[in-house]
């Protein structure tokens, strides 16, 4: 992580900020090989929570830098608030925080299901699961599609021996390397077959908050994996993915709009 990245995390311990690390430095230290100059925290939306918040952006010198203003009604609508900091240890950094997000649990869950990963000089943080880190990286951006096949691919390595049923089943859920999935479902043919059909582990959404249609109705490519058809695997992952980003595009459409509005009446 950069250097720049324990002060903000010490900055939000010292001020109690319930915040969840996501984005691209939780994805580093899950092992996605994803270098970024942001970091990006899901937040619990209440009037203590924002004015912790706030004095963890005054220590660091952090000014909003787009619409919309840090507010509670805004989070909970689904919006992203940006700031840059301007302190010397943390200059130019940028600081983006949600409150709710699409296809992913309300934060009391996001918060029951975090891991707690120790950083030397910083101590335990909080960080979104894996899988609600995948979940949250079923955007339109083409980057993060990529990232979510890094890091299946980087938890299946580190987990080869042995794994649960509970990996497992996230694995078929999640995989995005029709190489590997074929082999996975080959090695557990019952549970690929099984998770075809309804989905695994399915998220308690936000009120309001569009779920995926892979949550709705599991992942019948499995099915494909199962047969060992690996060409119609690579077909129906891309068909998968194209549904994904137009469930995201129609999700952020009004809020986009919104936000259009408000920059018009901010000139």
């Amino acid at each position: 992580m950069m250097a720049s990245i324990p002060r903000v995390l010490l900055t939000f311990l010292k001020h109690k900020v319930p915040a969840l690390l996501m984005g691209g430095q939780a994805c580093i230290l899950y092992g996605g090989a994803e270098f970024s100059r942001d970091i990006d925290f899901a937040i619990m939306v209440s009037p203590e929570s924002v004015r912790n918040l706030n004095a963890a952006l005054s220590d660091l010198d952090a000014e909003r830098i787009f619409v919309p203003a840090l507010s509670e009604e805004n989070l909970l609508k689904g919006h992203a608030c940006h700031f840059r900091c301007h302190n010397q240890d943390v200059k130019n950094l940028r600081i983006d925080v949600m409150g709710v997000m699409r296809g992913v649990p309300s934060f009391p869950e996001l918060w029951k299901r975090r891991e707690k990963i120790e950083l030397p000089g910083v101590g335990v943080v909080a960080v979104m699961a894996l899988a609600d880190l995948v979940r949250a990286k079923k955007t339109q951006r083409d980057k993060d599609w990529h990232m979510i096949r890094q890091l299946i691919e980087a938890d299946m390595y580190k987990v080869s021996d042995k794994p649960s049923l509970e990996k497992i089943s996230f694995w078929l859920a999640e995989c995005r390397t029709p190489e590997l999935l074929v082999s996975l479902a080959a090695k557990y043919p019952d549970l690929a077959s099984s998770a075809a059909e309804s989905a695994q582990g399915r998220a308690k959404v936000a009120p309001g908050h569009t779920e995926s249609a892979q949550e709705r109705v599991g992942r019948p490519l499995l099915n494909s994996a199962v047969a060992g058809n690996t060409e119609d695997v690579r077909r129906l992952m891309r068909d998968e993915e194209e549904k994904e980003k137009e469930i995201d595009r129609l999700y952020w459409r009004p809020l986009k709009e919104e936000l259009e509005k408000l920059r018009y009446s901010k000139k």
